[in-house]
């Protein structure tokens, strides 16, 4: 009878959880269907935050009817959307509005524009506060409009940080040659995918460097991993970098008489040729490069040997033990390369065709096989381009790069490549993707996490949101002891034939127990599928140990250090190092090693500096202009976060409002932390004056940071009361220190002020001169360190056209 009871009260708790779980599911559904119901207005909602509710459908409706009125950027909280029109907005970043949005008071209260997002990073740099330099970081997927985006945030730099007359020649001759390296570099790295037609095929760090006035003196770029294989093969619907096309169909009758190239032959590593795009324009990219001081004709000469190797084409021997014959018109091809290279005919053809095995103390000749001649004709390619890429961003770097002693901070402008998922997936998607998981981790770890934490430790009552957390993908990619980057390197380093069906088994084995791991049990092709934070990628084994390898035969190396093209010979004079080990046992230093190692270095730079995101979003498959597909729009957003960030930069927005109007008794402990911190402050100077310096109390020191005069050790006092004792101290001379966004913005908030207009400083509320309790006077300097603040969304800059300030910063500021 007992157990019958109970199972009657579970089943009555489980009706009375599925009542309340349906009442609450009909009030949202209710409060959704009132938001939606005013159709005209949904537009006008310029910050997601907001949005109430705040769902997936009603964040969807906002950006649905902004893009449909044309209108390209929305806030969310501490992010910026940006969503791609496909078509040129001219008007949009014309030097006016350049100008309009730097010049103004308070941009923020404009309508949303990457250049806010530009403009608070350089006020940042003028305000001094640590970490000074900062980083942007554009984001989205591949198509999503962050090439361009970034494109705009160089030349809003080079326009806004150069505007003193001092120095005015050497200050656009830098301004030149950063506008400059931006169509070089997309023409040698961007090309036309399945999803993009300027895909960036490679990531980059572009350094913008500041002087003690905040004037751009130079820049520099770091580069992370060219997808080189696009030089010798190509995707179906998908073309060669832009630079070939470029020289294709830009080309003079001279040029291509030098260059070999007559209009009437094909090129196999040139898919779609005949398909025109607006990256197709050469006239762009030599005069950039003659400005840069880049002899843009011995470039392009090397370029067009590598057009005409890809024609080349092998046939089995004749006879057994023989190497492979050139077939067809391949023989005259292959001297038509060779004079463009300038190197020996001869060798050029053994090197491949021809590979060379150490037996003891001698030299063994063995023919390669007819596939191993053409991948040998690929690692030429791929190897010289790749030396000619890094080489010219080393040339832009010594023309652009400023000496130490010039600058002191710099801005960063991160544009890498978008997370990608093709039918065919391989090393180079798995490493673009492990790059996009290591940058989803730092937004969360900046702002999502880092917030809901702060709430929790300024004792608001919070119920934690939640976020997809993505460590577990990462520990799969990157993690110890076991991973697949780390299994990859192993397979590298024994030295054997790759066997793609045997290292899926391997990583069956070592990997099973992780959940972002899964296989297709039916597919014949041996692959591993990852669940990535922005949707499931499957990828193929067959060639990834031969990539993350990525081996250049001596043979190879050895003929290009005899070419008599002086740059050529240059990039490869100390090239016995790249090539594969002559005795076979040397370390092999491996892709995805060279590529963690570069990315660990990037996100340290991230790490130290204060980031501002920008979320690039493509509203549709096919880039055509206008056209919002929800389904398309709505994975983005929830692959990236986006409306988690808005909830909590929501709650923290009406948190920060709320606490500056009223003080609820679930908060009356401030008022006694403020009160006893006064007191304390009075002991302080009494035992001061006995020069004995006091015990500090443990109860103070679990509260913040101040010291005061002779005391040694800080003290804790609570972000808030700091800034009510800032705001009633004109007179003292105050060191502050901060690390973190939240304590960044909370200084911000109470020393942003003096840098503008000079229409306010901070002053005292009470009296003219001392601070706000007569009984703390302090003697000589105060050193403050700033731990906690409530003072993120609140009014950080006083409107300058009224005479009311509002919000918490009234407690701190008056007008003068």
């Amino acid at each position: 009878m007992v157990f019958i009871n109970c199972i009657m009260q579970v089943h009555g708790l489980k009706d009375r959880t599925q009542d309340l779980r349906k009442s609450l599911n009909d009030s949202l559904e209710g409060d959704i269907r009132d938001f939606l119901i005013n159709e005209a207005e949904l537009h006008t909602y310029d910050d997601l935050t907001k949005v109430n509710p705040v769902t997936p459908s009603t964040v969807l409706k906002c950006l649905q009817a902004r893009y449909s009125a044309k209108v390209f950027y929305t806030h969310a909280g501490c992010t910026l959307v940006a969503l791609n029109p496909f078509q040129p907005i001219p008007h949009l970043y014309s030097l006016d509005v350049m100008r309009e949005y730097h010049t103004a008071p308070q941009p923020q209260e404009f309508k949303p524009h990457i250049f806010i997002v530009a403009e608070e990073a350089y006020r940042n740099v003028q305000g001094q506060v640590e970490p000074i330099n900062q980083s942007l970081v554009v984001s989205g997927e591949s198509g999503a409009g962050k090439t361009w985006t970034s494109r705009c945030l160089m030349k809003y730099y080079a326009t806004v940080a150069t505007s003193s007359q001092k120095c005015q020649d050497t200050v656009e001759k830098i301004e030149r040659r950063v506008l400059d390296s931006n169509p070089v570099m997309e023409a040698f790295g961007n090309a036309c995918t399945l999803r993009n037609s300027n895909s960036s095929r490679f990531g980059k760090y572009i350094q913008l460097q500041l002087n003690g006035s905040q004037l751009l003196v130079g820049a520099s770029v770091q580069t992370y991993l060219l997808e080189k294989t696009r030089v010798a093969f190509q995707a179906p619907t998908e073309r060669n970098f832009h630079i070939f096309y470029q020289m294709m169909k830009g080309a003079t009758e001279k040029q291509r008489l030098e260059w070999m190239l007559p209009s009437e032959q094909d090129f196999a590593w040139l898919p779609h040729a005949e398909k025109t795009l607006e990256e197709d324009c050469l006239r762009e990219t030599v005069e950039a490069m003659i400005n840069l001081g880049i002899d843009e004709r011995k470039r392009t000469q090397i370029l067009a040997g590598l057009l005409q190797l890809g024609n080349v084409y092998f046939s089995p021997a004749s006879e057994e033990a023989q190497p492979c014959d050139l077939d067809g018109h391949s023989k005259g091809l292959i001297c038509f390369s060779a004079d463009l290279l300038q190197v020996p005919l001869d060798e050029l053809q053994s090197c491949l065709t021809v590979r060379t095995l150490l037996a003891g103390k001698q030299s063994v000749l063995k023919p390669c096989s007819q596939s191993e001649c053409g991948v040998r004709r690929d690692c030429l390619a791929k190897v010289i381009y790749a030396q000619l890429f890094d080489w010219l961003v080393t040339f832009i770097n010594n023309s652009m790069c400023a000496d130490s002693s010039m600058w002191c901070n710099f801005i960063g402008l991160l544009d890498v490549y978008g997370f990608e998922c093709f039918l065919l997936n391989n090393l180079e998607q798995l490493c673009i993707n492990y790059a996009n998981e290591k940058l989803q981790q730092h937004f969360v770890a900046h702002y999502l996490k880092a917030q809901q934490e702060e709430y929790v430790t300024e004792g608001l009552q919070w119920s934690f949101i939640r976020y997809q957390d993505n460590q577990g993908c990462l520990d799969l990619i990157e993690g110890s002891p076991s991973s697949i980057f780390s299994l990859l390197n192993e397979e590298c380093r024994l030295n054997r034939v790759s066997d793609a069906k045997q290292f899926r088994v391997r990583l069956q084995k070592e990997l099973s127990d992780n959940t972002s791991i899964s296989w297709d049990k039916l597919s014949k092709e041996p692959h591993f599928t990852v669940a990535h934070y922005a949707g499931n990628v499957s990828y193929q084994i067959e060639g990834m140990m031969e990539k993350n390898k990525d081996p250049v035969p001596p043979e190879i190396i050895s003929v290009l250090q005899k070419s008599q093209d002086s740059l050529l010979h240059s990039l490869f004079a100390d090239g016995d190092r790249e090539s594969e080990g002559s005795r076979g046992h040397s370390k092999v230093v491996t892709v995805v090693s060279k590529f963690k190692n570069s990315l660990e270095s990037l996100m340290k730079i991230l790490h130290s500096t204060t980031p501002h995101y920008t979320r690039c979003i493509k509203p549709n498959p096919d880039c055509r202009p206008l056209t919002f597909k929800k389904e398309e729009v709505i994975a983005q957003l929830e692959a990236c976060g986006i409306v988690e960030t808005i909830n909590i930069s929501a709650l923290y927005m009406f948190c920060a409002v709320f606490l500056s109007f009223c003080v609820p008794p679930r908060q009356a402990w401030m008022d006694a932390l403020a009160e006893a911190e006064l007191d304390d402050a009075e002991d302080f100077m009494e035992n001061e004056a006995s020069s004995v310096l006091p015990k500090l109390d443990p109860l103070l020191k679990e509260r913040g940071s101040v010291q005061l005069s002779s005391i040694q050790e800080p003290v804790l006092v609570r972000g808030w009361p700091i800034g009510l004792a800032m705001a009633s101290a004109p007179s003292v001379t105050v060191s502050l220190t901060a690390t973190g966004f939240q304590r960044i913005m909370s200084m911000m908030a109470c020393l942003k002020s003096p840098f503008r207009h000079g229409g306010y400083k901070v002053k005292t509320n009470q009296f003219d001169q001392g601070v706000a309790s007569i009984r703390a006077q302090p003697r000589g300097s105060i050193k403050m360190h700033l731990q906690r603040s409530p003072l993120l969304y609140a009014d950080m800059h006083p409107v300058h056209k009224t005479d009311v300030v509002t919000g918490f910063n009234q407690i701190l500021l008056e007008r003068t």
